[in-house]
């Protein structure tokens, strides 16, 4: 007796049929969601593959670290953020990792077996760079996904948890020396926020220890904090950070972090001198690296790496020699091709937005014939919250002009900003809820851990 006929599976890109190309897209970050997004409607089949099953709203990720949100407030599945677009029929999602690139073959390695593509848009996003210190990793985690987060969560209410169980002062004061490096966005937003928990949120929880006593200490490579804005801003929220009590230090360099603290040179203003901050618990957020399968990617496709690990791509955001490969978001070394001289896309999330979908669109583009165009970058503004109240804004408006302001209505800004772009309609309200809760009481509902980082055994 034969065989029953089989038929294709169209939501399989494996048994697709040969004249629908196959688009492989390489994560689910706000460039990879938004490469899908485009791509949904049109004549093709996706395979979007991702180690994690959410999508994560990184801008608010401090907040996850700092016990002021929920994981679930900043982050949904991935199926159900592109359920839309899986309903079309030629969405597959696979939760593996891509390990490597045959750029000869034209094949993803996932492990358990080899995804062919035809095009690939490669959205892998960025790690932490610890400038040639590896070895610094253990001793100051960065913060790049939910994982992160948790785990900085932990060491933080740990910390206050050992304090109180010390019983010399001289053993707890590094408990409660909490050190930042990094005086970018993230820096600023958690040493701020680390400084309020320890300011207003703890004080009557605990006998032993007065939370107040704590010191924050933000370490800064360069001048001033938040470099990408003007001197008048970065001004602002040196003050604004000074009043919740930060302790910044600019033109510092970090030479060492271990298990007991960090040393450091001090900027010329003091000699160069060597300095030794005692703390157990130490945030790294000074630099960002591309991930290694974008190393990967490069020695297979010839591609050129720039000092941060990510890959030097072409105007329109494809590899040189390599039409079929895009590379998108913080692994991306990437230009905007404006007016005047190409400038360099800064490492944000509407960066990466919008370089997924132009990605998308020059794809759309090779597939009718037609000519790519070159990336061209539009700047939103930029944003970075200080604290309860205070935040700085930088709008661009027409004629080269900007509108920049700070303090509460700053604040008010971000915080608005900030919801209307989370994923969901729930994620939104429950943002807005914890906000005023927290805005109201200056309490953190989100501290609670499954076990803090090192603690010791009873």
């Amino acid at each position: 007796m034969p065989a029953p006929a089989t038929r294709p599976n169209a939501a399989d890109p494996q048994s697709a049929a040969p004249s629908r190309p196959r688009v492989v897209v390489i994560g689910c970050g706000f460039g990879g969601i938004e490469a899908v997004r485009a791509l949904s409607g049109a004549p093709v089949e996706i395979t979007l593959v991702d180690r994690t099953n959410h999508h994560l709203f990184q801008p608010l990720l401090y907040q996850v670290a700092t016990a002021g949100l929920s994981a679930p407030a900043i982050s949904a599945p991935i199926r159900h953020v592109l359920r839309r677009e899986m309903r079309r029929g030629n969405l597959t999602i696979l939760q593996a990792e891509a390990h490597a690139i045959d750029v000869a073959a034209r094949t993803v390695d996932i492990g358990a077996e080899a995804l062919p593509y035809d095009h690939l848009i490669v959205a892998a996003g960025a790690t932490h760079s610890y400038f040639g210190h590896p070895e610094w990793a253990a001793h100051a985690p960065g913060l790049k996904t939910l994982a992160d987060a948790l785990s900085i969560r932990a060491r933080m209410i740990g910390a206050f948890e050992h304090a109180e169980r010390c019983t010399d002062e001289t053993a707890r004061e590094p408990w409660l020396t909490f050190v930042v490096i990094g005086g970018g966005p993230t820096g600023v937003e958690m040493a701020g926020t680390m400084s309020e928990i320890a300011q207003h949120t703890l004080p009557a929880e605990f006998r032993r220890i007065d939370s107040r006593q704590t010191r924050v200490i933000l370490l800064e490579g360069s001048p001033r904090v938040l470099g990408a804005f003007v001197p008048r801003q970065s001004e602002r929220a040196r003050e604004h950070l000074g009043k919740l009590g930060v302790d910044v230090r600019t033109g510092c360099r970090v030479t060492a972090i271990d298990a007991d603290g960090v040393t450091y040179t001090g900027d010329e203003a003091s000699g160069g001198a060597e300095h030794r901050i005692a703390s157990r618990t130490v945030i790294w957020a000074a630099g960002i690296g591309g991930v290694p399968l974008g190393a990967a990617l490069a020695k297979s496709a010839g591609a050129t790496l720039d000092r941060g690990g990510r890959i030097v791509v072409e105007p329109d955001l494809s590899l040189p020699g390599h039409p079929e490969i895009a590379v998108v978001g913080d692994l991306a070394a990437a230009r905007s091709h404006g007016r005047g001289e190409p400038t360099p896309v800064p490492g944000v999330s509407p960066a990466a937005k919008q370089m997924g979908r132009w990605a998308a669109a020059n794809l759309l583009r090779r597939l009718a014939g037609e000519p790519t165009r070159p990336f061209r970058y539009i700047d939103y503004g930029s944003l970075a919250t200080i604290g309860r109240k205070a935040a700085v804004v930088d709008l661009p408006l027409p004629g080269g002009r900007a509108l920049r302001f700070s303090g509460l209505p700053a604040w008010l800004f971000w915080l608005f900003a900030h919801i209307w772009f989370l994923i969901g309609f729930r994620n939104r309200l429950v943002v807005l809820l914890d906000w005023a809760w927290a805005y109201m009481t200056y309490e953190r509902g989100a501290r609670v851990v499954a076990e803090a980082d090192g603690a010791p055994p009873p």
